[in-house]
């Protein structure tokens, strides 16, 4: 299965994301991941505009604060223009710390269904993340976990439960885990992340770089 190169759109305004997305795939994205939680106070009837236009492969999810998230609304509202969204995307993020009946209703709208987990300090042990992943799995279509490495064993970690568990979006934030990045198709992740005008986690490289380096390592 060959590794997608998704790029998030991190933009204000709903014509500036477009304009993004747009350029991204343009550049070399194969899919693009419409940040939500980064527009400005958006209404349904925004989220609707927005969606009507997209014309490529896309990812929503409206991030929630807690994990990396721009959002500051109520949760209900969060809720509420991702699923708007859901109905137009290919693939919708929501994730796992989300109260069930909001994660469902969410769920039940998607095309298919990426259930997340971040973790900006540490990396859980393995036992852990597979614990982690498994739940995701019962409930979505693809499971993804984002962890922050503090030393190469972090690392070794997050690619050995990938490589047990398989479709799984694994992602070594930061320095440490940069490769992960570009390896990451070695051990069954369907969906990598590359970087556009902004970079939304630490550690991603820019759409060239990382399409250059998957080539590297691709296993023919």
């Amino acid at each position: 299965m060959k590794i997608k190169i998704c790029v998030p759109a991190f933009e204000e305004n709903i014509d500036k994301m477009l304009e993004s997305a747009k350029q991204y795939i343009e550049e070399g994205a194969d899919i693009i991941e419409l940040r939500l939680d980064a527009l400005r106070n958006p209404s349904v009837d925004d989220i609707k505009k927005l969606m009507k236009n997209v014309d490529f492969p896309s990812i929503v999810t409206n991030r929630c604060r807690k994990e990396g998230g721009y959002f500051r609304g109520k949760e209900v509202d969060r809720i509420k223009l991702l699923s708007t969204a859901a109905k137009y995307a290919d693939y919708t993020d929501i994730e796992l710390s989300t109260k069930d009946k909001y994660r469902n209703r969410v769920i039940e709208v998607s095309n298919k269904s990426i259930i997340s987990f971040h973790d900006f300090e540490k990396t859980p042990s393995e036992n852990k993340l597979i614990k982690i992943i498994k739940k995701e799995k019962k409930i979505g279509d693809i499971a993804k976990v984002a962890v922050m490495p503090k030393n190469m064993d972090d690392v070794l970690t997050l690619l050995k439960v990938m490589n047990k568990e398989k479709n799984v979006i694994g992602i070594a934030m930061g320095e440490l885990g940069k490769f992960t990045r570009v390896v990451a198709h070695l051990f069954g992740s369907p969906i990598t992340f590359a970087s556009g005008n902004i970079k939304t986690a630490p550690g991603q490289l820019d759409i060239k770089t990382t399409r250059s380096l998957i080539k590297i390592f691709e296993v023919r």
